[in-house]
């Protein structure tokens, strides 16, 4: 039985799929090879680290002496090229862990310089500009500079030459797009960036905001210059089977000046019990490359799909990628709000529910979001979510396999073309 047949697909839409997919073909190769790659290097992580049962095992109040923890952290350690990781549960998002390491790196005084221009929106707070939450690195005396992008979404090398001092500390990259239309930042960039850093202030922390990155090109950050990267398990790393969690991963002295951040000063990585969760944090990073594949086809398809609707996409389908985001502009509300509302219906969890936007924490716009997920807010499944503003573009992202992911994507496509 075809998709026409079990979710009564539009026959013209059908024929739009049909020629995506053979649009896509060339690059979907591409991306198997690179999912194999990483795959097996997982693998051999696991083997090198003589993972066991007995890892699996839970650990209850200070969590002392869990092994499964410390041999988690030596995996992570392994498949980043980093000297140390710290993998926790208890980070409560990828903001969460991108907090911990910032006040891990930052002391009054010093300057936080951003060099791919505003973050994301989650971030701000965490600042301290534009608004003013408790507990902000502003109110720690930290001072933030930015370094906005060229008029085509690149880094500036020039504002950032200039900015870098010989005492900068810390010098902030941020990979994925965020809710802006500009491109992720690919290897070629983020080595550029490290490389300009480290030759005007040799002692500066390069930081990256890795989040949605992870296993999507062959290299990944810390092989290229950047001293510490962060993110969470509910994205790439955690191949849609953690329910929750984050990581640092860096230079040995940067991960544990955030492990004092995240528990306490002079406890640091010696306490946290894990509480039953290490066989699905060990389980998601096995499944991690696989699925960050399925998660890239889906959105290369998403991206062919609509470009042969009409619609203008960033990146296009072959376009050369280094996250799993997708990007796509509607040009009015009533459109980009169909569109979640369809990839909904096409979801396996809550498709009977209906999205509308609403005035979501941490963001400065109402924001619509689709998300029929089995852990809420993972953006590793399939998953779409915009704010309500100018120029009212949607940003789609995972997709545990990309089979049952393109009928959520034809179901929103099919919502859509209902408005035309």
């Amino acid at each position: 039985m075809s998709v026409l047949e079990l979710f009564k697909i539009d026959k013209k839409l059908c024929a739009f799929a049909n020629k995506a997919e053979k649009m896509c073909a060339q690059v979907f190769m591409e991306i198997e090879a690179v999912a194999e790659y990483h795959q097996q290097r997982m693998l051999k992580a696991f083997i090198d680290s003589k993972v066991s049962e007995r890892h699996f095992c839970a650990s209850t109040g200070y969590g002392y002496g869990d092994d499964g923890r410390d041999k988690l952290d030596e995996i992570y350690s392994r498949v980043f090229e980093a000297e140390d990781a710290l993998v926790r549960h208890n980070f409560t998002s990828g903001t969460h862990a991108l907090t911990v390491a910032l006040f891990g790196m930052l002391r009054p005084g010093d300057t936080l310089i951003c060099v791919t221009g505003e973050p994301y929106d989650t971030l701000k707070g965490v600042i301290g500009f534009e608004r003013n939450a408790p507990g902000s690195l502003k109110e720690f005396g930290i001072n933030y500079q930015q370094i906005n992008l060229t008029s085509i979404g690149k880094p500036d090398y020039n504002e950032i030459e200039k900015a870098i001092k010989p005492s900068s500390t810390l010098i902030y990259l941020q990979r994925s797009r965020g809710y802006s239309l500009r491109s992720s930042l690919c290897a070629n960039e983020i080595s550029k960036i490290s490389k300009l850093s480290k030759k005007l202030s040799p002692n500066c922390v390069v930081m990256l905001d890795n989040c949605y990155g992870e296993f999507v090109e062959a290299e990944e950050p810390l092989s290229l210059g950047v001293d510490l990267i962060a993110g969470s398990l509910i994205k790439n790393p955690g191949g849609g089977v953690a329910r929750s969690g984050g990581y640092i991963a860096g230079k040995k002295d940067l991960v544990e000046k955030c492990a004092h951040r995240l528990g306490a000063p002079g406890t640091g990585r010696e306490v946290g019990a894990t509480l039953g969760h290490n066989r699905e944090l060990f389980m998601g990073a096995f499944h991690a490359p696989h699925v960050t594949g399925e998660a890239l086809k889906s959105a290369i398809f998403s991206a062919a799909l609509f470009e042969l609707m009409g619609y203008d996409v960033t990146p296009r389908y072959d376009d050369t990628r280094s996250d799993i985001t997708q990007a796509i502009r509607f040009g009015n509300e009533e459109r980009l709000v169909a569109f979640c509302q369809g990839l909904q219906k096409g979801s396996p969890i809550d498709a009977f529910l209906k999205p509308e936007p609403w005035d979501m924490p941490g963001y400065e716009n109402k924001v619509i979001m689709a998300a029929g997920t089995f852990t809420q807010g993972a953006s590793i499944e399939l998953s779409a979510d915009a704010p309500l503003r100018e120029p009212y573009s949607v940003w789609l992202q995972g997709g545990l396999n990309f089979h049952s992911a393109k009928v959520g994507i034809l179901m929103a496509a099919e919502e859509v073309l209902k408005l035309k």
